[in-house]
């Protein structure tokens, strides 16, 4: 009953606020949407309680039939386990923070209620996602998020920036869904069933089919693997379809925070750990899945580097920390990834919501370059951003440290040639990640003010209801990581997952990991405080020597800048080539599509403006042209008698 009650009250909120927001006002459907938030994080938090920790029975809940299609049968009903009731409670609870938080950012905005509804409405959209219990559902989830996330992104639709921004997500994780589409489709096709347990019952028993492509035969598992991954890569944005998420920045800052911690860009990592049965026997699929998130994580680190944008930056690092969490995948220690998902949760929306309180405090400015000096006015703030940065950063005993480093021991453990590809890159991107974070935190707080002084007289702390939140995640990204370390990938690992996660019985990297290199354990923590040296070098006690570097590698500053040329090199490739054809096809249906009959309804209305002038009122006129009627018929009739 609570895990329905969670899953399901952000749906009511949303209804209620998309159906009556008008009549009720801003401040009724802010009361409402927050009201079923919070409802719903305490059942999801009761829901996870009861499972975890009082010995309630993992099962599904059924909430009604959904399709009967001949043999064909499918329900409406949420997988309870100890996977699902993990992602609904972060799910619920950092929701209802960022909907609190929200009404202190998005107090002047002109239309309030839709913004809460749409924020609901992805909240649901998230949640479905988590609890299928089926292929089918869970693809629903997977498409409500893709919408929600168009409608958020997009919010501000009078700018064109946010418009193009909230297409190019949308046509972007079209590609990866396709993929995701045809995936479901083969296991249909292999397995007969979208039923989550029956596909995992007959895991064994499918091992050798396989299919036949162009003179090669294909084993099942690897092209549905790497299928389903084609999906994750879209919705989590990695290297290749990652283009959308730095982009999506435009929409408002509770919109970043959601996305980027909670919501979608976590759907692709939950399915790899949700299929991990299949996953397991698929090496080929998990050794391309490692290696793209590793690429990715490397890939953003860099990029996140040269960004003056205080969201961009921290887009890029969700980047670049999906990455890591696809290595976990990758390697098999999916309970790694999951620990990762679940403390990213955390700090990451912590750093959104303290960049938006930085914004709010500096009057919507985004360009770190026009900040600093801001750390005695906004203290809060500062504090909140420090503890995010030390999370992320992986420093002990917060958060990050216990999940990063468990991914890079995991990835050593392997003990394969893409596993130690994964961990210099993720050890690499360990310090560079250090790098940018504190880069942003100096320019933004620290040094001599840039702004113009009527900004810097108006500096102000954000109000309690934006701050109450960043403090309640604070104790999030600074405990979460001790709390929850032994039952989710030490000691008790077994007992808090069940059957939630299967894997193979050679997958043995868990216990692995405990048999590392003392030096694996130590160099991410190492990397991070080196990472943390140069930027104080560069943006505290030396502020001269990065625009030195940025002249001196001019060429490796402005690919890094230019984001790799990813956006360039899609222009070229996709972008130009469809406007072409776009307009030329717009011709040929203008011309001769839409020409022959618009041709032939000119001369109809043509005829008709002739015929129209023949009725000219006058009586004699009529008696004249039904005489002449009359002789015409009367020669025809002598002609042809």
């Amino acid at each position: 009953m609570f895990f329905a009650i969670a899953v399901l009250a952000p749906l009511f909120g949303s209804t209620v606020a998309l159906l009556l927001g008008r009549q009720l006002g801003d401040r009724a459907s802010q009361a409402i949407t927050i009201a079923c938030m919070l409802l719903a994080s305490v059942c999801g938090v009761t829901a996870f309680i009861d499972l975890i920790y009082g010995g309630a029975p993992a099962g599904v809940v059924s909430l009604g039939s959904w399709i009967n299609a001949g043999s064909f049968h499918t329900e409406w009903a949420l997988r309870y386990d100890a996977l699902s009731a993990s992602m609904v409670a972060m799910v619920t609870c950092v929701a209802t923070l960022i909907h609190i938080y929200s009404v202190g950012y998005m107090s002047e905005d002109k239309a309030i209620w839709r913004f809460f509804a749409y924020l609901s409405l992805f909240t649901f959209a998230m949640l479905m996602l988590v609890t299928a219990d089926n292929l089918l559902q869970l693809f629903f989830g997977w498409e409500g998020v893709g919408l929600a996330s168009y409608l958020l992104i997009g919010f501000w639709y009078e700018k064109q920036s946010a418009c193009a921004a909230a297409m190019k997500a949308f046509i972007v994780n079209r590609v990866g869904d396709l993929g995701f589409a045809v995936g479901i489709a083969l296991i249909f096709a292999v397995f007969g069933t979208i039923e989550f347990t029956d596909i995992f019952a007959g895991i064994a028993a499918h091992q050798a089919t396989a299919y036949h492509v162009l003179g090669f035969d294909y084993r099942a598992y690897e092209v549905i693997g790497v299928l389903l991954f084609i999906g994750a890569m879209g919705k989590s944005a990695q290297l290749g379809l990652h283009v959308w998420l730095p982009d999506a920045m435009e929409g408002p800052t509770p919109v970043s925070a959601l996305i980027h911690a909670a919501t979608m860009v976590t759907a692709g990592v939950f399915l790899m750990a949700r299929m991990s049965p299949l996953m397991d026997y698929a090496p080929g699929a998990l050794q391309f899945v490692t290696f793209i998130g590793a690429s990715t994580a490397f890939f953003a680190a860099t990029v996140a580097c040269t960004q003056n944008d205080i969201k961009r930056v921290i887009a890029y690092s969700t980047c670049s920390q999906l990455g890591y969490m696809f290595v976990a995948a990758g390697v098999g220690a999916y309970q790694a990834s999951i620990f990762h998902l679940l403390t990213h949760a955390f700090f990451k929306a912590m750093l959104f919501m303290g960049a938006g309180a930085v914004i709010h405090a500096m009057h919507h400015e985004q360009d770190m370059r026009k900040m600093g000096g801001l750390w005695k006015l906004i203290p809060i703030s500062y504090a909140v951003m420090w503890i995010g940065n030390l999370a992320i950063a992986g420093v002990p005993p917060l958060s990050g440290y216990f999940s990063k480093d468990a991914i890079l021991e995991a990835a050593w453990a392997s003990e394969t040639a893409v596993g130690h590809y994964g961990f210099w890159c993720c050890l690499i991107a360990a310090f560079l990640t250090a790098f940018y974070s504190w880069r942003l935190l100096i320019m933004t707080f620290h040094g001599k003010p840039r702004a113009d002084h009527h900004t810097m007289e108006h500096v102000h702390e954000s109000p309690w209801v934006m701050l109450a939140p960043l403090g309640v995640l604070a104790i999030g990204a600074i405990f979460a990581g001790m709390a929850f370390h032994e039952q989710l990938i030490g000691q008790d690992w077994k007992a808090y997952w069940g059957n939630a996660i299967q894997t193979a019985p050679s997958n043995h990297v868990l216990k692995l990991m405990e048999e590392v290199p003392s030096w694996v354990s130590f160099a991410p923590t190492v990397m991070g405080v080196l990472g943390i040296a140069l930027a104080y070098l560069f943006y505290m006690f030396k502020p001269e020597i990065p625009g030195q570097l940025a002249t001196r590698f001019g060429f490796i500053y402005r690919f890094l800048l230019n984001k790799w040329y990813f956006d360039e090199l899609y222009g070229f490739l996709f972008v130009r080539p469809s406007l072409v054809i776009a307009r030329a096809l717009w011709g040929v249906d203008g011309q001769v599509i839409d020409g022959m009959p618009n041709g032939i309804a000119s001369l109809t209305v043509s005829g008709s403006g002739r015929m129209v002038k023949l009725q000219t009122g006058s009586i004699a006129n009529y008696a004249f042209t039904m005489l002449i009627g009359v002789v015409v018929l009367v020669a025809v009739y002598l002609l042809f008698r």
